[in-house]
């Protein structure tokens, strides 16, 4: 019943703690997935007090040192907005392998907080724990949040010497973070550099470019754009609005004819 809840986001007619503690009154034991879909349902209701009473249960079962029920348990204060209760979850873990190191770090920049983000970030790798693309991807962007073009560049050159695979999310994460930092030429450079260049890596620094209000450079990507879409599209239009009106409107006309075209050949 409480896995059924979570799945569909109505807990205001049967509230799923009761149905957990009726549970435990009849003998019922509960396991990982017990509290991971408890917290779910809860999630989606805002229920913070019932949260935390899952909290204490979750403590005096022994689960607290179960990864996956600390990172759901982590997840709902986060969702909730209580960064100071999400770290608690954290430290309470004896040893957090990467999975909660990384939705720590996450929590941090969702609720930006990028200093305790990279600070935390530090102290994983002081202990030994090598991040993963999604770590190394929270972090660019926690570093972008700070609007530090050192540190930026700082956890570029780690990522190098790491030789922690770049997919094409990490590339964009960086041009996009780059460019937060005020230094376009940076952004560029790696654009240049970098082998992964998918539609998303494109359009990032195409925005950027415009953002910076490069807009040769801008039209310069996009004309040499191996594939468009509508991102590219609306980059363009937007960036082109702030300075060129009707050129701008010339572009919103070839975007129609694009999406006419992309919807007759599919």
């Amino acid at each position: 019943m409480i896995r059924k809840q979570a799945k569909n986001g109505d807990i205001t007619r049967d509230p799923p703690l009761l149905y957990y503690i009726q549970g435990l009154r009849t003998g019922l034991r509960p396991n990982r997935q017990t509290f991971m879909y408890l917290l779910k349902a809860l999630v989606s209701g805002k229920n913070v007090n019932e949260g935390e009473e899952v909290h204490a249960s979750v403590v005096r079962t022994g689960f607290a040192s179960r990864e996956f029920v600390s990172g759901a348990l982590l997840g709902f204060y986060v969702a909730n907005g209580f960064i100071g209760q999400a770290r608690q979850v954290f430290d309470e873990m004896p040893q957090p392998g990467l999975v909660l190191w990384t939705l720590m770090i996450m929590a941090y920049v969702c609720l930006t907080h990028p200093g305790e983000a990279l600070e935390l970030f530090r102290t994983m790798r002081g202990v030994g724990v090598m991040p993963d693309m999604v770590a190394v991807a929270t972090v660019v962007s926690a570093s972008g949040l700070l609007g530090d073009l050192g540190v930026a560049k700082t956890i570029h050159c780690f990522i190098e010497k790491s030789g922690v695979e770049v997919d094409a999310f990490v590339s964009s994460t960086l041009i996009n973070t780059y460019g937060e930092c005020g230094s376009l030429t940076d952004a560029y450079r790696f654009f240049q550099e970098t082998a992964m260049k998918n539609t998303v890596v494109w359009n990032t620094m195409i925005h950027q470019s415009l953002e910076h209000n490069n807009l040769d450079l801008g039209k310069q990507l996009f004309d040499s754009m191996p594939e468009r879409d509508v991102a590219s599209w609306n980059s363009m239009i937007l960036g082109f609005a702030h300075c060129l009106p009707v050129l701008a409107m010339e572009l919103w006309k070839l975007e129609l004819g694009f999406l006419i075209m992309s919807t007759t050949t599919t």
